[in-house]
């Protein structure tokens, strides 16, 4: 009854620069993404208004020897979230918690061992290798469609990152991400401006 938003967000999305510019003159579209371990399951990720965390994102990215972003670029969107499996919201916190019992429950059945969350590496601590997640985020969409229902995207909060101080329990990448499965959510596109000064010395 209350799932639906009814104000839009920014998102950002970083991305090459390149493939930036296809989509701004819509020769491309943004890419799902569709890897076993993406923390929210499939779809488009934003960070929602959060361009400096997109940039920084895209320059990580960018770090890696087997990355498709050259040169980091960060794309704006005004983004409808329409009917949101919100993280954020009690009520989906539950359905998920209940969807995970249904999803152990399938995998005894199949005598199958579920997946787990893990890091890509030793030192990695926040776990961003979210196979479970992603899993159980998968299996909520199904179980939304054998109701006529579905998901036109996924939101949730993240705590990640170093301590912004000792003994903090705020971390450097604390973040809120978006994963949009309906593309028609996307109501529009935008190269994000610097902010200027106001008033001007010319005012």
């Amino acid at each position: 009854m209350y799932s639906t938003k009814p104000s839009f967000v920014y998102g950002f999305h970083g991305l090459d620069r390149e493939i930036a510019y296809s989509i701004l003159n819509q020769q491309e579209n943004f890419r799902h993404s569709n890897n076993s371990y993406d923390w929210l399951g499939n779809g488009i990720y934003f960070w929602e208004n959060n361009y400096q965390r997109a940039v920084q994102y895209a320059q990580e990215d960018s770090q890696r020897s087997n990355s498709k972003i050259k040169n980091p670029f960060v794309l704006g969107a005004v983004i409808d979230l329409g009917n949101c499996l919100d993280l954020l919201d009690q009520e989906y916190l539950d359905y998920l918690s209940a969807a995970f019992n249904l999803f152990q429950e399938t995998l005894e059945e199949e005598n199958k061992p579920p997946p787990e969350n893990t890091s890509f590496g030793k030192a990695d601590f926040d776990f961003k290798k979210r196979e479970l997640d992603c899993a159980v985020i998968r299996f909520a969409h199904q179980l939304a469609i054998k109701k006529g229902n579905y998901f036109d995207s996924v939101r949730a909060a993240f705590i990640e990152g170093e301590p912004i101080y000792p003994g903090s329990m705020f971390r450097k990448q604390n973040h809120i991400q978006i994963a949009i499965i309906n593309p028609n959510c996307i109501r529009g596109i935008f190269l994000p401006r610097k902010e200027v000064s106001f008033p001007s010395d010319e005012d």
